[in-house]
């Protein structure tokens, strides 16, 4: 569902907090050897709406009106709230094992066993702030790259033949 949420961002004051630039959030990732990227299963409806401010993302569709009980896409202050609250969970690993850039979070080490430590610090704060993550990536020293059983079925498809194949896709 998509929901046009123009009206309320233009009465809505801005959260001016500062989003990273991506490039910024792979230095510190240089010297390391060992990673782990986690991306947060739909990131923004893990954050709930302020009480009383429910009725606010209201969206009437010809079924009924509905309210958000979580943050919706769309919200101006949405981003920044995320990054408020993914920096405010892992405040005490950042930069030191842990890079954030919205709902994606990379840990990374120098060895195995320093990483498991580490993967144990993160998943125990996530859990305290009752955050789920999904796992999709591997990342290697030097590279990122989509887990290949995700993309074998992209990798396998013959491609068209004809105009009538290509109309299909």
């Amino acid at each position: 569902m998509c929901v046009d949420y123009r009206a309320l961002n233009k009465v809505t004051f801005r959260n001016n907090y500062p989003i990273p630039l991506v490039a910024d959030c792979f230095d510190p990732l240089s010297k390391a050897r060992v990673f782990t990227k986690l991306d947060l299963r739909s990131g923004y409806w893990q954050v709930r709406i302020s009480e009383g401010d429910e009725s606010k993302t209201t969206c009437v569709t010809r079924y009924g009106a509905y309210e958000f009980l979580v943050m919706p896409f769309g919200l101006t202050n949405a981003p920044a709230t995320f990054c408020t609250l993914m920096n405010q969970v892992v405040r005490d690993y950042l930069e030191n094992f842990v890079v954030v850039y919205l709902d994606d979070i990379v840990i990374y080490s120098s060895s195995f066993e320093e990483h498991s430590v580490h993967l144990r610090k993160v998943f125990t704060r996530l859990r305290e702030h009752e955050l789920y993550v999904l796992l999709g990536h591997v990342i290697e020293h030097g590279r990122i790259r989509m887990d290949p059983a995700k993309v074998q079925a992209i990798q396998e498809w013959q491609p068209p033949t004809n105009v009538s194949e290509l109309r299909s896709l």
